[in-house]
């Protein structure tokens, strides 16, 4: 077992959020992130009386909850947003949202039944700040400090929140990943070997956002060949992988250079 798998499953578990109360508590993890910590636009606390911010989508999403072991808290989530059963046709919010540069992808080429969009990617900010941003704080709560102790082994809960997502991609059958999201956490995933390339301009929606693509298979091998310890995490040492390796669609490497 390599260092970074033993430190995951030291200080990390990812559940289903496959319960009604599991639901809820994916719903408060992303009110306190989306209300109150970032305060986005669009997410006014009013607006979500009872504190749990969610929408149409996650209807047919299906939904993580990243636990800290030692505290128990939960600390982040994410969705993965599947084909609607009810509308075959509905738009992901990507398509929704975003402007799609044609010569970048062209959703007709993709099988939608294998699509899914990342969405709602989050952790609490609590946890993610370094050691130095802590002291001197007065009244740290136990999750703060834990934070400190666990990004001595383990570099960031993003990359266990990806274990979650790609095991739910596997689990639907999706082998093909559309996200909007800030350009500064599709640098960060890149530093796991997870990033999204960019397929479309920066857009305001809920601040200033791209749309991003990948093949997932794609993605693991070449996580495969450049992160092989983060590979043999996020796959579960090989045994975690995509069932069909499709490889529909290729975007060119000189449309991510821009923003890396």
């Amino acid at each position: 077992m390599n260092d970074l798998v033993a430190a995951f499953n030291e200080y990390f578990e990812v559940i289903d959020a496959n319960s009604p109360e599991l639901l809820r508590d994916v719903f408060r993890v992303r009110y306190q992130v989306l209300c109150v910590e970032q305060r986005a636009p669009g997410f006014d606390p009013s607006r979500y009386p009872e504190e749990m911010e969610s929408d149409d989508y996650d209807r047919h999403s299906s939904h993580i909850l990243l636990v800290h072991r030692p505290s128990g808290a939960y600390v982040g989530t994410s969705r993965l947003i599947l084909p609607d059963p009810l509308d075959t046709h509905k738009p992901f919010p990507t398509e929704r949202h975003m402007l799609l540069d044609p010569a970048l992808i062209d959703m007709s080429k993709l099988p939608r039944q294998r699509v899914g969009e990342i969405s709602r990617l989050f952790v609490l900010r609590q946890f993610c700040r370094r050691s130095e941003e802590l002291e001197g704080q007065s009244g740290l709560t136990d999750i703060k400090s834990a934070a400190v102790q666990h990004r001595r082994r383990f570099p960031h809960p993003v990359l266990a929140l990806a274990v979650g997502i790609i095991r739910m991609s596997v689990k639907h059958n999706v082998n093909h990943w559309l996200s909007v999201m800030e350009p500064a956490l599709n640098r960060l995933l890149g530093l796991y070997g997870l990033q999204l390339d960019p397929v479309g301009p920066l857009t305001e929606h809920h601040g200033r956002r791209r749309p991003y693509y990948v093949n997932l298979t794609s993605m693991l091998d070449r996580m495969h060949k450049d992160h092989n310890q983060i590979w043999e995490l996020v796959t579960d040492y090989g045994r975690v992988r995509p069932k069909y390796a499709e490889h529909v669609q290729s975007i060119p490497a000189s449309s991510v250079l821009a923003d890396r």
